[in-house]
């Protein structure tokens, strides 16, 4: 090996880890406990077949314990470098050292791909040095953030709304530029919608640096969930060619939602990479330090897999864990995110053997770091190997998306028997789920629909999943949706069925923000977003996962209704305090909840029962409400309380789905008085009156 040394180079130190600017240079350290030898390997550009220098790391000088350091001196931000590691190649022992893959830093800030990459060469036997992903040194210091400050906004107060960076604008009907569609300046530029719309969070799915050749056989990866990084900003997101563009433009997204008064959440991927399992590809933790960072099973020859994906993090390894916080920390202070949705998050529960544990290192360690105070923490409570924790995830400041009620207000509204008593418990936060251990209002994240299965127009368009784009022969994506077409498969220019169906789309959208709990929204489906009935479509970067901006003209009365709805949310909420009440006791103090049926105070709880109407008083100056579910196929007289109860003079509607735009939904001031004691309420549809 020719190995060139002109730069000036020191021991270096094992802490911090990662690649750290000093005055004069840079300090190198990476954990590799069971390596017999590492190489620093520096490149002038992403696109160079081989290194300008090869640093070789002496044993005896650069190693401390488990940690491999050296100062460079000389060198600055923007700098490209790689590891080859040099160890045994026993899989049985876990050990996947091998000194011809060009790896990662695991605490890259940045990462950059050669034009010629290809992932299946990080894969197959032999050198990949002219197409592996390089690390880059960052100096996150040099930016001005400008004052920006963390809209810290309580959950009581907050409309999430989960979007796609790329998807969001990168159809050319958006109105941005060719060169920033798809891009964090693209989004820069859409905050007016996000803000007209009324929404106070966006969660973003993933924008770690991930492997979008990572799909079935020559798909692209478009949702992200294949990280390579947990530090890095995603390039392709960037418009900008520079070195640096994903570190700066992600921050000026960011400055540019906090200034909105919008709070960013990213949806993070701590549970598994894109390494994938035994016949995966080399990136970085493989070959830097298998045994430690991912669960081994039997012989240490296969992986866990927990994820579905191949591969389990093991996060409860002190290494990792130590990993998964510093990675947390630096999007908190660095990169000034607002709060993480953590995706299969019951894995981070699990071992080193795959065993759920009672108290999980990581999981206390991140609900009490003080870094992350007043940061929002969402858990996905579930993992893909059936460990299913929602309602029992550990700790009080966890949230969680509750998909309890996703299933049973989709199982209402769609008409099934059985599923009234459900349908209570989870407009009314799930007390069944969260009335323990002072879980608070808030701890409920209420959702129908989301990135992963149908949008909410395929939910009432479809009975079965279409995911033949994806040609995986239509066996991948969810069998069970809990879907309903109404009358026609897809398309159709029937008018009866498309007014059932923007019907269904309206009760589902009063439902989510009406309940109590934290409303979750996705992309689209405020303008009526379809994908054609795909329910996975995780490697779809095309028109079926972008947004249509044409749809917004097209589906207005759709936006009004949602943007209107919001604003009573918003403006129902505005005179609670910060903080977040008990669940439990909220309902009995806070709020006196009477259930009705067709007749006052007789609510009927059989199995065939399809309606449901309530009641809610609330402090003297605060207006009364009176809410009636009808899915039943024909229309129902409700009886209404007399407002004299509530020591109030009259009921106004505010909603009524079955009516067209815009008495659908109205503002208070420009409301009709309901002056009978019963109101009709159309078959399949959601009324709600007030009295202020």
């Amino acid at each position: 090996m020719n190995t060139k040394q002109h730069k000036s180079i020191s021991k270096g130190q094992a802490f911090p880890i990662g690649a750290t600017i000093q005055w004069n240079g840079v300090n190198f350290s990476i954990y590799s406990k069971n390596s017999t030898g590492i190489e620093l390997l520096l490149f002038d550009t992403p696109d160079d077949k081989k290194p300008s220098d090869i640093i070789v790391l002496d044993k005896k000088k650069n190693k401390t314990e488990f940690y491999w350091h050296i100062f460079v001196a000389g060198i600055k931000a923007e700098q490209i470098y790689a590891f080859r590691v040099h160890g045994p190649f026993i899989p049985e022992q876990g050990l996947r050292f091998d000194p011809k893959k060009v790896l990662l830093d695991p605490y890259s800030k940045l990462v950059v791909l050669p034009k010629k990459y290809k992932r299946d060469l990080a894969i197959k036997p032999g050198n990949n040095i002219g197409s592996a992903m390089r690390s880059v040194v960052v100096d996150t210091n040099t930016y001005n953030w400008e004052g920006d400050r963390y809209p810290r906004r309580p959950f009581s107060k907050t409309i999430i709304y989960e979007l796609h960076v790329k998807g969001f604008t990168k159809n050319p009907n958006s109105g941005i530029e060719e060169n920033k569609r798809g891009t964090y300046l693209g989004l820069i530029e859409k905050i007016p919608y996000l803000k007209d719309l009324g929404i106070t969070a966006v969660e973003l799915l993933p924008v770690f640096q991930f492997d979008e050749q990572d799909a079935f056989e020559g798909n692209i990866n478009y949702w992200g969930y294949s990280p390579v990084s947990f530090f890095a900003p995603h390039r392709a997101y960037s418009s900008c060619k520079d070195i640096m563009g994903p570190m700066d433009e992600f921050r000026d997204m960011v400055k540019a939602l906090h200034k909105a008064g919008i709070e960013i959440i990213l949806d993070v991927v701590y549970n598994h990479t894109s390494e994938g399992g035994e016949n995966g590809p080399t990136f970085g933790l493989k070959g830097v330090e298998n045994r430690a960072y991912y669960l081994l099973e039997g012989d240490s020859c296969r992986y866990g897999n927990y994820s579905g994906c191949g591969n389990t993090i093991n996060a409860n390894n002190s290494v990792v864990r130590r990993m998964i916080m510093d990675s947390l920390q630096f999007w908190v202070s660095e990169m000034h995110v607002d709060g993480f949705r953590f995706d299969l998050a019951s894995i981070l529960s699990r071992d080193e053997f795959g065993v759920p544990q009672k108290n999980p290192p990581i999981l206390w360690e991140i609900e009490s770091d003080p870094i992350l105070a007043g940061t929002k923490l969402i858990a996905e409570a579930w993992d893909a190997a059936g460990l299913y924790q929602v309602g029992s995830f550990i700790g009080g400041k966890w949230k969680e998306w509750n998909g309890k009620f996703r299933d049973d207000v989709r199982s209402f509204i769609k008409g099934d028997d059985g599923s009234i008593s459900n349908f209570a418990s989870r407009v009314l936060a799930s007390p069944d789920l969260y009335g323990h251990k002072n879980r608070s209002v808030g701890t409920s994240i209420n959702f129908i629909t989301c990135h992963d299965g149908f949008t909410l127009n395929d939910l009432v368009s479809y009975n079965e999943k279409h995911n033949e784009a994806n040609r995986e022969n239509n066996r991948d994506g969810n069998n069970d949706n809990l879907s309903w077409n109404c009358g026609v498969e897809g398309l159709t220019t029937d008018p009866s069925i498309i007014k059932l169906r923007e019907q269904q789309i309206k009760n589902f959208m009063v439902v989510t923000l009406l309940s109590y709990g934290t409303p979750m929204l996705m992309m689209g489906d405020e303008v009526g977003r379809t994908q054609l009935g795909n329910n996975n479509a995780y490697c779809q970067d095309n028109e079926i996962s972008w947004f249509n901006w044409e749809l917004l003209e097209k589906n207005a009365f759709l936006f009004r209704f949602l943007r209107m709805l919001n604003m009573f949310r918003i403006n129902r909420d505005s005179s609670k305090d910060d903080i977040e009440p008990p669940l439990l006791e909220f309902l009995q103090k806070r709020r006196q909840i009477e259930w009705h049926g067709v007749k006052l105070g007789q609510p009927d709880w059989s199995s065939t029962s399809h309606s449901l109407a309530g009641t809610v008083r609330t402090k003297k100056k605060d207006p009364a409400l009176y809410i009636a579910c009808n899915a039943y196929s024909k229309d129902l007289n409700f009886e209404i309380p007399d407002p004299l109860n509530f020591k109030k003079k009259n009921w106004y509607r505010i909603i009524d789905t079955s009516l067209p735009s815009p008495e659908d939904i109205v503002i208070p001031n420009n409301t009709k008085i309901v002056k009978e004691n019963f109101y009709n309420v159309k078959a399949r549809s959601v009324v709600l009156l007030i009295a202020p």
